[in-house]
């Protein structure tokens, strides 16, 4: 039986009386999500938990003895991490199966994927296990889960949520994927502000993110609708879907539509090109080669083909991000919110691979998720809220991207589509899709 998912803050109200009277609060306030059970992704660390970075390598490991400051934030303000969540290993692909932890399904259609690489966190929220788990996006990890399993996920701002783990790319944002807009708004007020951890973590915001999404006044921001980013092969089923669910939020917040060409390069081999030596982070000292059969092929391959990169290749890809981040300035000059697919198909096959066919054309250039490893690579805000089902039973989402730094208007207009087409809140029963 589909199992229903509850709303963060309702499951605070009963549990706080029940579960955390003097939680880790002074005086009588236990804390904004006293007594709320939550995954943490195992890509960050939790105290008293191992992180095995969904690898062979690190599986067995002792529990580490510190929080991240991400799930450090959230255990004081009262909730309570119960348990790690799967993710593909070093969370370098859009699906979630791994050697050390084997394969995660998604709720809606368990032979296929909840996406990745927050899948586990995004299979564990769908099925009502916790309202809702930790995740990180470095292009797109939060936001592909949250598209392919009927969820909110929300890429804040770069530095919004301190990352103490300062990856060369700079493109990875912690968040967390959940059930509505205001649970994803409450969890960002518990978790952003700065850190002497995290260089470029930002100043406190100066806003309620929780209250901005009661603040529904937008009418008249400019909003740019594209199926495809003149580049992306979709599925025409999830790109009718996202088109309906961008004309109802444009028509209900009273954006004004704008008509203007927007086809940047595909960010997809810049985005692979300036994340490259994140991966070698991932491995201790010494390590390579000799851990190569203990990887997963796709890790080992990228390893392979990356070990050899030379400096002035990797300064062409800085050179490539760098005019990607000049399109989407000029961009913002005339808009302030990109409407998109979230990803150019629905969840694929559970144990991958990536399909670069899409309803026959050649989708190697694009790939099934091409929307949305721009907002990381040019440090924008950016969210996916459900957009409808299809007619196999399977979630699509919407992506609005927004300008650098204003996540609050991207949880408005989020909230505003949650309350003209409130999206389901079950999650298909075992194999029903």
């Amino acid at each position: 039986m589909p199992r229903r998912r509850g709303d963060t803050q309702r499951r605070s109200q009963r549990l706080r009386a029940s579960r955390c009277r003097g939680g880790p609060h002074n005086g009588n306030d236990p804390g904004p999500l006293a007594g709320v059970p939550f995954g943490v992704k195992d890509l960050e660390d939790c105290a008293g938990m191992p992180t095995s970075h969904g690898s062979l390598l690190y599986k067995g490991r002792p529990p580490v003895g510190a929080d991240s400051v991400h799930v450090g934030r959230l255990r004081a303000a009262g909730a309570v991490p119960i348990g790690k969540t799967a993710a593909p290993e070093f969370g370098v692909t859009a699906f979630t199966h791994t050697k050390a932890w084997g394969t995660t399904r998604n709720p809606w259609d368990l032979t296929r994927t909840p996406g990745g690489s927050s899948g586990g966190s995004a299979a564990a929220v769908a099925a009502g296990v916790v309202p809702f788990c930790t995740a990180s996006d470095g292009g797109g990890s939060t936001r592909i889960p949250a598209a392919f399993t009927g969820l909110v996920g929300l890429k804040p701002s770069y530095g919004r949520i301190p990352h103490e783990r300062a990856a060369p790319s700079e493109t990875s944002c912690y968040g967390a994927l959940t059930t509505t807009v205001r649970d994803a708004a409450r969890h960002l007020d518990v978790v952003a502000g700065p850190d002497d951890k995290d260089r470029a973590s930002l100043p406190p915001p100066t806003v309620s993110y929780e209250r901005a999404t009661d603040e529904l006044d937008v009418g008249g921001l400019r909003a740019l609708w594209s199926p495809d980013m003149g580049y992306a092969v979709v599925v025409p089923e999830v790109e009718e879907m996202a088109r309906q669910a961008a004309e109802a939020l444009i028509d209900a917040a009273a954006l004004r539509p704008v008509d203007r060409p927007f086809s940047p390069t595909s960010p997809i081999r810049t985005w692979l090109s300036s994340g490259a030596a994140d991966m070698w982070l991932d491995l201790e000292e010494g390590m390579w080669p000799g851990c190569a059969d203990d990887l997963t092929g796709l890790v080992r391959a990228s390893l392979r083909r990356t070990a050899e990169w030379t400096l002035p290749r990797y300064a062409r890809a800085l050179r490539h991000r760098q005019r990607l981040e000049e399109e989407v300035a000029d961009l913002f000059d005339d808009i302030d919110v990109l409407l998109t697919p979230t990803t150019a198909m629905t969840a694929y096959a559970a144990e991958g691979p990536l399909p670069m066919e899409i309803e026959g054309k050649d989708a190697s250039r694009s790939g099934p998720v091409p929307f949305t490893m721009l907002a990381n690579l040019c440090w924008n805000p950016a969210i996916s809220v459900p957009a409808g089902v299809t007619h196999e039973g399977l979630p699509v989402g919407l992506q609005s991207m927004v300008s650098r730094h204003a996540d609050e208007v991207a949880l408005r207009l989020a909230r505003i589509l949650e309350r003209t087409r409130p999206w389901p809140r079950l999650a298909a029963g075992p194999g029903q899709g």
